[in-house]
């Protein structure tokens, strides 16, 4: 049912902007690919364990300005 939806929706986009099918199909997968990438890049900068690190780092480099 999903994967019948899916081709609708595709074909429908298609006919609207006036493009091959193929070109729309691809477009899309395309599109995921660059939210996929993005938000694999914000979720490693928002890791807990990473800002802890990071802020580890940081307090200590204050602690070493002030000896």
């Amino acid at each position: 049912m999903i994967a019948w939806l899916l081709n609708l929706v595709t074909r429908l986009l298609a006919r609207t902007l006036n493009m091959p099918e193929p070109l729309v199909h691809t477009t899309g997968v395309f599109v995921f690919a660059q939210v996929q990438a993005a938000e694999s890049r914000v979720g490693k900068t928002l890791c807990p364990i990473r800002l802890l690190r990071q802020l580890q780092k940081i307090r200590g480099w204050f602690r070493q300005s002030a000896r």
